[in-house]
């Protein structure tokens, strides 16, 4: 199969290039470009490290498969002794003392780090504009959005500047920009993937994903950041995917969708002809379809985003200015904490820990926190039992094209309904990734939980026919 990171390492070993020069020429590239992708390059580190893979080859040495391959980490990783901003104010000095478990993986595969990259501060928002560093403009419209949280990385992707990069999915932050981007974009199952590390926003969803340019690069990736880690207990021990494996779809047999994604009034008709034509094409192969019912988009909204703001409005307790974090002084210590936090925090997130705290606060956790918590329950059986009668959830990205910059500030409501398409599959802690192909922003690929590799069977069979 098709991946970039086989064929620079094979650039590599037989020294058509050196490291240092594929280094320096991504850098370069960050360096110039005009999409507002980079919050802080990670050069100095990255060229040390470009020199000793040269080196190693030099001296006639095997070098790994991810050996000198640049890649690129949304800035809301720690590694240490970088500046992890989660690019909002707050942190915008603070260096990391460790590094997440995921990134630390990459590092000892051999993998270089070249940037820690733009994206919503926080990861509260769905267009990469909630950040102190500029909007990410669209790789290949800079007029339009990047798609969030995890635009920087997607677009960094797209653009070659990183050979592959690392996101963070709450409720589609790696597949909407990647959809929106036209790369792949995975957010693995559930704690395929130790979370420390990652910036916590809403733990019970949040995912590790790569981004990359092909189906192969995301195995890749994946598999060396798979595993159980003892400083996450919601992760777990999971087997390597082969590449033999990837390329065998034969025991997919039937595939549904939703209708009332698809028959919803707020689908873009252009994304609905095309995936009913994808559809048909599926069908032509010999694979069964069903029309599946599920939860209107609406309740899906509502559901994921009492529950992602009650969660952060919890985590995001702890940053007062006290133990890191921009602090300024008041005249007494609950002036300071007000004001360290109010001006320190973006709009957006002061929405959510708002939303959050109400959420969760006497007279109200009763009606609607614990009414998210069932909701959440009846989702995930209802994949349950969906995925008893269907191999693989077939559904767009997202429901329109992706608008203009500046749009979504003005509408947050708008922003969180572009969401609709991606957050059940969240909330079910299902594995789904998203493919350059079927829509103008992709399409969704979704198995049951632990099935990781039929999600990227399936992946390669589309990529087939379409």
């Amino acid at each position: 199969m098709e991946s970039q990171i086989k064929h620079i390492h094979l650039q590599l070993v037989s020294k058509q290039t050196t490291c240092t020069a594929l280094v320096q020429e991504k850098l370069d590239l960050l360096k110039q470009n005009t999409h507002n992708t980079v919050n802080s390059l990670l050069d100095t580190t990255a060229l040390d490290l470009a020199k000793k893979v040269d080196a190693k080859i030099a001296n006639g040495e095997e070098i790994g498969l991810l050996e000198g391959i640049p890649f690129g980490i949304k800035d809301v990783y720690m590694v240490q002794g970088t500046y992890t901003t989660a690019s909002s104010d707050l942190l915008k000095k603070y260096k990391s003392a460790y590094t997440a478990t995921a990134i630390q993986k990459l590092l000892d595969a051999g993998a270089i780090p070249l940037v820690k990259e733009n994206c919503d501060s926080f990861g509260h928002g769905s267009s990469s504009e909630n950040t102190i560093f500029g909007a990410v403009k669209n790789a290949n419209n800079p007029n339009l959005v990047s798609g969030g949280s995890s635009g920087g990385s997607a677009v960094n992707v797209a653009k070659d500047y990183t050979v592959f990069s690392i996101g963070g999915d709450t409720g589609g932050s790696v597949r909407q920009p990647a959809g929106y981007n036209n790369i792949y974009g995975l957010k693995p199952s559930y704690g395929r993937i130790s979370r420390y590390g990652l910036m916590a926003y809403a733990s019970s969803t949040d995912c590790v994903g790569p981004l990359a340019k092909s189906i192969e690069d995301i195995r890749i990736v994946l598999n060396i950041m798979s595993g159980k880690d003892v400083k996450d207990q919601t992760s777990y021990a999971s087997q390597e995917i082969a590449e033999d494996s990837v390329t065998n779809s034969s025991t997919i047999k039937t595939i549904g969708y939703f209708k009332n994604f698809i028959n919803s009034d707020a689908i873009n008709d252009d994304v609905k002809t095309a995936f009913l034509s994808t559809i048909e094409k599926i069908k032509a192969k010999g694979i069964a379809v069903k029309e599946l019912d599920f939860f209107e988009a609406d309740t899906l909204v509502s559901t994921y985003y009492t529950l992602a703001m009650a969660e952060t409005a919890s985590n995001l307790s702890r940053l007062d200015g006290t133990n890191y974090g921009n602090r300024i002084e008041d005249k007494n210590l609950k002036e300071t904490y007000a004001v360290t936090r109010s001006e320190n925090f973006s709009e957006e997130t002061k929405r959510r820990i708002v939303g959050g705290n109400q959420v969760l606060s006497q007279g109200f956790s009763d009606a609607i926190y614990l009414k998210g918590l069932a909701l959440r329950d009846q989702i995930s059986e209802s994949f349950d039992k969906d995925f008893k009668e269907v191999d693989i959830i077939l559904s767009p990205v997202t429901p329109a094209s992706p608008p203009k910059i500046g749009d979504s500030l003005k509408d947050p409501l708008a922003m969180y309904l572009s969401d609709a398409y991606t957050v059940g599959f969240s909330l079910a802690q299902v594995p789904t990734l998203t493919i350059p192909k079927g829509t103008v922003t992709g399409l969704q690929i979704s198995a049951a939980k632990k099935n990781d590799e039929k999600v990227l069977q399936f992946a390669n069979f589309l990529n087939d026919i379409l």
